[in-house]
């Protein structure tokens, strides 16, 4: 098992940007895809980017150009740069691994997930 743990939330007023971190620990992390999902309060997992161990990577349209997703595998970490933040961009943010090296974007795909860092962005 790979174990996940995300930082680098808080709270920005929009056109803001933060920069969310993933570190893995267990399992050779770099061999697998990762993603990052989020959820706001009543709503289901809502993808927002994956990518892959030779850096592939896939966004939703309402993220994409604003959301760059990025890994640093010396440093077991995945990295979320948020740009040009939204209030419908407020969510607690998850990191997530697939198991294999697919980009994947439905929640029941990935095996092992991090506790969450909640972003909030004011308008």
């Amino acid at each position: 098992q790979v174990q996940l743990v995300e930082s680098g939330g808080g709270s920005v007023q929009a056109g803001g940007s933060l920069r969310l971190s993933c570190a893995a620990s267990g399992r050779r992390f770099s061999n697998y895809a990762t993603g990052w999902f989020r959820q706001a309060p009543g709503k289901e997992p809502e993808f927002v980017a994956v990518i892959n161990w030779t850096g592939s990577t896939h966004y939703p349209d309402s993220v994409k150009g604003r959301f760059a997703i990025s890994r640093d595998n010396a440093k077991n970490t995945v990295y979320l740069q948020m740009n040009s933040l939204k209030p419908e961009d407020t969510a607690v943010y998850y990191c997530a691994v697939t198991y294999d090296n697919i980009l994947r974007t439905y929640p029941g795909n990935f095996g092992s997930w991090g506790q969450g860092t909640q972003v909030t962005v004011s308008s």
